[in-house]
């Protein structure tokens, strides 16, 4: 009795038909008019073959390889080449779909954390599984030198599950499309007539959006565009006072308590809705960024105050909201400096950042920025730190406007591929930057073809640069020529450290080396922009999973080099490594000329022991942006909160000193946005682990 030991190990009994079968199917692939007694003949010579070994049992690839070689000796040469080819692509689906089978059964266990703020609901493994296989279908499909430099861990093509289907990030024309209102898919919204409404508006502006791309969305003007419904929000509120009959002196006396107070629960509402409302098939609440701090009316300053007041307070229990992500912007002659008309809201930034790490901090006086700002242009940014404000193919500016896709050189291995020489260096990095580039740019061939009503929301309803005037049936190409398109890098301390033996936090030439390769990769990007006529960007990658993805791919091919790949994640971009003692003046002076060099997003941490005081947030802050042209900085320092009652905890403290509880949560900062500690991926974990503050003798601080 001959048995067939199946791919998997196990045994069935022979079936001479399932061959038939095969050569039938093959020469029905290439239209061949086999007959059925020549289909049953040929599976009678392959039997004889099979026979003639005297085996118990044989494997299938033993019975294809008799088929294959019985066609082909009896002249079915077209019919052997169709059964060859097809075994081969069985072979190719099969590897595929063994590796896509693991990662979803791993993916059944635990979502992978890539992104630390992915829950592990049903949502949120099903939308990981679907993007699973759609990295499959974008690697196979695209050229193979390509797809080769994403998968030996060269480049990162940044959310490849994303790459045929969506684009980036948008800093959303807040106030302009609330006011001319908006359709969801199911009917028009119109524009809101009370605060209330437009707060709540604007939080389903950002869930909207997030559900038809893959990165963050911004308000890039929070407090003025939603100051344009306070006034009539306070006329609505005088009427309802006269209607009570009240008298002119009374309505003066409560209509701004009345407003402050309706004003603030709007605010309220807008943090309690960007921590609970879902978007991306309800697997995690939307990647959501305000800026706020330039207040253009006194309307604006209220909204700027109260919000900062509401995020400050928690959420229920006092718990710390993760989102929005929240930008201060910073200016002198606006509120900067003690006697400006708004110091006071810097100062309500720096307490509501001391308790909650929360607002990040962005200098309108960086040489970068100011450059726009006097123009009557206010740069923004995202907490993923996206940078967006200068345009070759329109007028420059953040509304409506966002980094189309970024892709990620390693850099790292060019700089243990070169082994200490400085010109082969720049000679792999001049490849990679070439690859990256025609990687970006097939991605845009790719983009292009999608349509109008593929992005039903951002691009059918406009909120999208270039998407003016377009049908639902047009190519969005327009539109991918008014974003950026971000060329990252991830491991400069390491790549230094391969190069020179020592970081730009321990040397002075590394330092001026370290600003070489940037400078380097950002002429790049200036050459490129001019002659592709895209918006290229040299971009400081906000390297999350990709930190651990690229350093275990090197250790396999390289092995630990001391300083290198002896950890378990590559340094954050430009960043001086966590574990490097340094005062914060020393890293923020080291890291503020990359600010400049990095026009498509930059970001620079600050590592604190433990909750800081509002003095000492407004000292760094006051070094930072008086003494140095460093833009974009969040202060960092662990937070710890009970979980039942929302007391705040201090450094040696393991259980609520207000109930007693250990049911404490973890909060840190991930490459850029807030996190749940446990959400943290195994390379960011590693890097947490590896923190140590920056201090120095002045204050422990600066």
């Amino acid at each position: 009795m001959l048995h067939v030991v199946k791919r998997d190990g196990r045994k069935d009994s022979f079936n001479s038909v399932k061959i038939t079968e095969a050569i039938k199917g093959a020469a029905q692939e290439i239209t061949f008019n086999l007959k059925e007694s020549e289909a049953i003949e040929l599976t009678q010579k392959v039997i004889k073959k099979i026979e003639s070994l005297g085996f118990d049992y044989i494997t299938v690839e033993d019975i294809q390889n008799l088929v294959e070689k019985t066609l082909f000796e009896n002249g079915y040469h077209e019919i052997g080449n169709s059964y060859s080819n097809y075994r081969k692509e069985r072979t190719k689906i099969r590897e595929i779909k063994s590796d896509l089978m693991k990662a979803i059964g791993r993916i059944g266990v635990e979502t992978d954390r890539d992104n630390a703020n992915v829950g592990n609901n049903f949502s949120s493994k099903l939308l990981r599984i679907a993007s699973e296989s759609n990295k499959w279908h974008n690697l196979a499909t695209m050229p193979k030198h390509l797809a080769k430099a994403h998968e030996n861990g060269d480049i990162y093509y940044h959310d490849l599950d994303s790459y045929n289907l969506t684009i980036n990030c948008l800093h959303i024309p807040t106030k302009e499309v609330l006011e001319r209102g908006f359709n969801t898919g199911y009917g028009t919204i119109n524009k809101p007539k009370r605060i209330e409404s437009a707060a709540e508006l604007s939080c389903i502006l950002l869930q909207s959006t997030q559900n038809d791309m893959f990165g963050g969305q911004s308000h890039p003007d929070f407090d003025n565009d939603l100051a344009a419904f306070v006034g009539p929000t306070r006329a609505e509120i005088r009427k309802e006072l006269e209607e009570l009959g009240l008298s002119q002196d009374q309505i003066d006396a409560v209509i701004d308590k009345k407003l402050k107070r309706t004003i603030s629960q709007a605010m309220q509402g807008i943090v309690y809705n960007l921590n609970t409302m879902h978007s991306r098939a309800g697997s995690q609440v939307p990647f959501s960024s305000i800026n706020i701090g330039i207040p253009n009316s006194e309307d604006a300053a209220l909204i700027c105050e109260i919000f900062l007041l509401e995020y400050e307070k928690g959420l229920g229990k006092g718990e710390q909201p993760i989102f929005p992500n929240i930008i201060f912007r910073v200016k002198a002659g606006v509120n900067r400096e003690p006697g400006d008309p708004y110091h006071y809201l810097f100062k309500l930034a720096c307490r509501v950042a001391a308790k909650r790490m929360n607002p990040t901090f962005m200098n309108m006086d960086a040489d970068f920025n100011k450059e726009y700002f006097d123009r009557g242009i206010i740069p923004a940014t995202m907490g993923c730190r996206t940078y967006i404000i200068s345009n070759i193919n329109g007028e420059p500016g953040t509304k409506g406007r966002g980094n189309i896709a970024p892709a990620t050189i390693n850099l790292p291995r060019l700089g243990i591929l070169a082994k200490g020489d400085i010109d082969k260096f720049f000679e792999l990095l001049d490849n990679r930057l070439a690859l990256t580039r025609e990687a970006l740019l097939h991605r845009y061939n790719v983009l292009k073809n999608l349509k109008v009503k593929d992005l039903p929301f951002v691009a059918g309803q406009g909120l999208l640069k270039g998407s003016e005037n377009l049908q639902p049936e047009d190519s969005i190409e327009p539109i991918l020529r008014q974003g950026t398109w971000g060329i990252g890098f991830i491991g400069l301390a390491e790549t230094l450290t391969a190069l020179t033996g020592k970081h730009h936090g321990q040397d002075t030439e590394a330092r001026e080396l370290g600003l070489k390769i940037i400078s380097h990769i950002r002429n790049f990007t200036n050459e490129m922009t001019k002659k592709d006529k895209l918006n290229w960007s040299t971009y400081a990658t906000p390297a999350e999973g990709l930190s651990g993805r690229f350093i275990m791919q090197d250790k396999k091919v390289f092995g630990i080099i001391e300083g290198v790949t002896d950890k378990d994640y590559y340094t954050n971009s430009y960043h001086i490594p966590v574990g490097f003692p340094i005062s914060i003046k020393d890293k923020i002076d080291i890291e503020a000329p990359y600010h400049k060099l990095c026009n498509g997003g930059h970001i620079s941490y600050l590592e604190l022991d433990d909750t800081p005081s509002e003095e000492v947030i407004m000292d760094i802050l006051n070094y930072a942006y008086k003494c140095t042209n460093i833009s974009y900085l969040g202060i960092n320092f662990h937070i710890r909160y009970c979980k039942d009652c929302g007391t705040h905890l201090h450094i040696g403290q393991s259980k609520c000193p207000k109930c007693g509880s250990h049911n404490l949560q973890g909060v840190s900062r991930v490459t850029g946005y807030l996190s749940l500690d446990e959400r943290f991926g195994p390379g960011k974990s590693a890097e947490k682990a590896d923190r140590i503050s920056h201090t120095s003798k002045k204050h422990n601080y600066v």
